[in-house]
């Protein structure tokens, strides 16, 4: 089996490993990769997502995974391309991704299927997103469109939400687009994905995300500090009632509204006081949670991927350890604001018992140096909690790098 990896970050290496060590051990390439990325993988010679399906058909590639969301999105899709090649493709197509590359879209969707969720409005102008806020604080303000996860800010006050409007409305930061005013749900995050076909679903390892850059979830929202995985993260009861209320009606209002849907679907949730209520969708996994959730898979994911591209979802092809992953990030110099490159990366040889995923580095020199704002993932698991927050933390502490920026609070915060 050939499979092809849409992607360069940690994510993608961490589904390009999970991949590579599925029992039927395929053969796997990756486009655009990281050079981290081509240590587990072949590179594509493509330029584009034309070129790209062109390679693939002359390559005799067996499966194409998305694993960065633009993709999906970016011109005619995708998947929607991969259709037309004859190449299953695991991830959605674009009239699906939707679901994902606008807010309000995703919000009219829950609506419109009944399913717990904060109440919002589409705004078209700074004027209209002031009088949709009505002084009513803290509120949420999510830019429309795609944002690498930046594109959301927990307004507290009047001050914060114009500085984010000035910033999406007047200097255009992600682009064109309009901005969606919610309101502000309380309670624990938690993030599930499932694996969806059709009509068909699985639900993966559930984890929680950091997404602020300071310790006790302070300062700047990032694409995610690190994250903790684990079967027992929620009790069997409430991931039963997510099922229930949020995952099989967003499956089944898929079917219902004709938005043919194949590859992982994430579901952003909030534990309010009246229950989980869903936040956003991602139309792929999430980002570090992929790193921590993956270590968790064992069985032949490559296989489960192909057969599910091709309409049928096999749940005994996985096994799900049950124990503990936790993720810590390494960013960059500068980041959210700003990253750095060029910085001599030392103590990656000194990590034992530990994954390492790569999200921004390159080499130079001869040696690893980061080109990115979030530079490495580590990640150890075990046992219990404590076992795999010790291990990752520890395993974190012999990598450095000028700047570097890590959260000690990951796997703790929430849980003490």
């Amino acid at each position: 089996m050939k499979i092809l990896v849409v992607g360069k970050g940690g994510r993608e290496q961490a589904l390009v490993r999970a991949l590579s060590e599925s029992g039927s051990k395929p053969e796997i390439f990756c486009f655009p990769g990281s050079e981290a990325i081509f240590e587990l993988a072949k590179p594509v010679d493509a330029d584009g997502l034309h070129s790209l399906v062109e390679w693939m058909k002359g390559n005799g590639i067996d499966l194409c995974v998305a694993g960065e969301e633009s993709y999906l999105v970016k011109d005619e899709g995708l998947a929607n391309l991969c259709e037309l090649a004859g190449i299953p493709c695991w991830g959605p197509p674009k009239e699906a991704a939707q679901l994902e590359a606008s807010k309000e879209f995703a919000k009219v969707f829950m609506q419109r299927h009944g399913i717990p969720t904060g109440g919002a409005t589409g705004t078209e102008t700074l004027e209209e997103a002031r009088a949709a806020i009505a002084g009513v604080y803290p509120t949420v303000l999510k830019f429309d469109g795609l944002a690498a996860g930046k594109g959301v800010a927990v307004c507290a006050d009047e001050a914060s939400a114009e500085e984010f409007l000035h910033e999406v409305c007047t200097e255009r930061r992600f682009g064109a687009g309009r901005v969606l005013v919610e309101e502000c749900l309380v309670g624990p995050e938690v993030s599930i994905f499932a694996a969806v076909s059709g009509g068909e679903y699985v639900v993966f390892t559930p984890a929680r995300d950091y997404k602020r850059i300071g310790e006790g979830d302070e300062g700047a929202n990032t694409g995610g500090m690190g994250a903790v995985a684990s079967r027992v993260l929620i009790d069997a009861d409430l991931l039963a009632r997510i099922e229930k209320e949020i995952v099989k009606p967003t499956v089944d209002g898929l079917v219902k509204d004709e938005l043919p849907y194949c590859g992982f679907l994430y579901f952003g949730l909030m534990l309010t006081a009246d229950g989980p209520k869903i936040i956003e969708y991602n139309c792929r996994f999430g980002d570090p949670e992929c790193q921590a959730v993956m270590p968790l898979v064992s069985g032949d994911l490559a296989t489960f991927c192909l057969e599910g591209a091709k309409g049928s979802l096999n749940a005994d092809l996985l096994a799900f350890d049950e124990g503990w992953s936790v993720c810590v990030i390494l960013a960059s110099a500068g980041y959210p604001a700003s990253s750095r490159s060029g910085d001599q990366i030392s103590g990656l040889g000194d990590v034992e018992g530990a994954r390492v995923y790569h999200s921004g580095t390159k080499i130079q020199d001869g040696g690893w140096v980061t080109n990115g704002g979030r530079v490495l993932a580590v990640v150890a698991g075990g046992e219990s909690r404590e076992e795999a927050v010790e291990k990752a933390h520890a395993e974190a502490g012999k990598v450095d790098f000028p700047g570097s920026q890590r959260r000690a609070d990951i796997g703790r915060m929430h849980f003490e």
